[in-house]
């Protein structure tokens, strides 16, 4: 690109790479954007993935590489399911927030996953690198929050 691309074009490149080039790293990203003519920083990258919600997905090779949500046609739940098989440790929950353990680095694409399916009893998320934080409406919707992701998990 001869002059700095457009956000919207940078984001379109963004999808494109990821769809061709199993990526890791966000520096990994940084360096195939530049291979593309577009510099930016680990920074703005970091944003860019956040806003394209991309999250990391478990490849046939057993590693995690960022993907598109909804890349492929599963159904949410199909997704949750999937995520959670892959990261899933324990929850539990105290008062209207419910606790995610998962494993290191899979937090971000449960989370996700939990926000996609927009479960009624879910007011929102927040996730680290290896626990999610899920507010609830109330205590009673914690306790059903917690049963579901358990069913989901057996």
């Amino acid at each position: 690109m001869d002059s700095a691309p457009s956000k919207a074009e940078r984001h379109s490149l963004i999808k494109q790479i990821v769809k061709d080039v199993r990526l890791d790293t966000q520096e990994g990203l940084v360096a195939e954007l530049r291979g593309h003519g577009v510099v930016c920083t680990q920074a703005t990258v970091s944003r860019d993935i956040k806003e394209l919600r991309l999250t990391k997905i478990q490849f046939d090779d057993g590693k995690n590489y960022y993907a598109e949500p909804g890349g492929s046609e599963q159904p949410l739940v199909d997704r949750l399911l999937e995520a959670f098989s892959n990261g899933y440790l324990s929850s539990d929950f105290s008062g209207n927030i419910a606790v995610i353990k998962t494993v290191v680095g899979m937090a971000p694409a449960c989370a996700l996953a939990i926000d996609a399916v927009q479960w009624p009893e879910v007011v929102g998320t927040l996730a680290g690198d290896d626990t999610i934080l899920v507010v609830t409406k109330s205590v009673s919707a914690s306790k059903r929050f917690v049963k579901k992701i358990e069913g989901l998990h057996k």
